[in-house]
């Protein structure tokens, strides 16, 4: 290779990818990834893979289940207000709530971190995020990829993706098809938007006048964006819990995510019934009244948008209903009778109203 002595050298450093800074930054991150070490895996950084030993995990004859999930714009009102703290957790909530509603137990995480330049101080907080997510989801965080991308990315902003792999034995796979009329619809209260919608509700707070480092309209002990910005409720270990105790009488889950209670609960249930929910039944969150008051939103816009206080819905067998109950809520969850199924052709029928100022 010739080079010529009158033009400088150039790195990658000079491009703008700091490759000494990723290795420091992977150092960093690796007692967060080891402090979710879980049986089956000793979530140690650094291999081109990370290994899971399925029987040392207790399984038998398992099926593997796997989901990748983002938070969407939610990304984007953390970078607006420097709060990174929690968007991690949101990631871990949206993929290992979708492993748990089909019965399985989350194994194992890995994220996907791209950015134009890595802050380390910002990516550490992310990952801390991330890592808190596995320790309540119960899942190893076993590795990564940490993207530095000049002229992909605007300064300051990045992009997260999660990706995470669960296991259920044969067998013990939801949804059950056996959803039948007289079934029981139970809502488990969410901890505010969670990670959908946000491109309507940023929307929202521009039109409002409000700024993000002012105090919440429907929570003035934080600033709107702290408010805003309350992660994703991970429900993975009431689940496990409600299964443990009822599984036979555990139908169905299902996750309330984009599209509301009225795209997410026909996914889990046959064509050959349908679900009615009591809107009047649903504590509709202060948030969720200030978005709908101030879009203004329309009630079925809202319904098919947000989750509206109601995260995560199980499907049981009215004889055990009040039994499932009781042990969601030892393993605190707030849970609320929302309705029943009925014979029908797959659709969720509303009756009452939210309890808004918005119709």
């Amino acid at each position: 290779m010739t080079n010529d002595p009158n033009r400088p050298a150039v790195t990658y450093a000079d491009a703008g990818v700091d490759i000494s800074a990723g290795n420091a930054f992977v150092r960093a991150i690796a007692p967060l990834a080891a402090a979710t070490a879980r049986p089956g895996a000793d979530a140690a950084l650094g291999g081109f893979g990370g290994l899971f030993d399925l029987k040392a995990a207790g399984f038998t004859d398992p099926l593997l289940v796997a989901a990748t999930d983002g938070v969407g714009t939610k990304l984007k009102l953390a970078g607006d207000s420097g709060i990174h703290t929690t968007i991690g957790i949101d990631l871990v909530a949206m993929c290992v709530n979708d492993l748990i509603v089909q019965g399985a137990e989350p194994l194992l995480f890995l994220d996907y971190f791209g950015c134009g330049r890595l802050e380390t101080g910002v990516a550490r907080d992310v990952v801390a995020g991330i890592a808190e997510g596995c320790r309540q989801a119960g899942a190893a965080l076993i590795g990564g990829e940490t993207a530095e991308m000049p002229g992909m990315y605007a300064p300051g902003d990045y992009d997260l993706a999660g990706f995470a792999v669960g296991a259920v034995e044969r067998g013990e796979v939801l949804p059950r098809s056996d959803v039948a009329a007289g079934d029981r619809l139970l809502g488990l209260a969410s901890a505010g938007v969670h990670s959908n919608g946000y491109s309507l509700v940023r929307r929202i707070v521009e039109a409002s006048g409000v700024a993000l480092t002012d105090p919440a309209p429907f929570d003035p002990d934080r600033s709107l964006a702290e408010a805003l910005l309350t992660p994703t409720r991970i429900y993975v270990a009431s689940l496990k819990a409600a299964l443990a105790a009822h599984r036979p009488a555990i139908k169905a889950f299902a996750h309330i995510t984009g599209g509301g209670l009225t795209e997410n609960v026909p996914r889990v249930l046959p064509k050959s019934v349908s679900a009615t929910i009591d809107l009047n039944r649903i504590a509709l969150p202060p948030v969720f009244s200030w978005l709908a008051d101030t879009g203004p939103v329309e009630e079925a816009e809202m319904l098919r948008t947000f989750n509206c206080g109601i995260g995560m819905v199980a499907v049981v067998s009215a004889e055990s209903a009040a039994a499932v109950t009781e042990t969601l809520a030892a393993a605190g969850e707030t849970v609320v009778d929302l309705g029943e199924i009925l014979d029908g052709d797959g659709e969720v029928a509303y009756t009452g109203a939210l309890a808004t100022s918005t119709r």
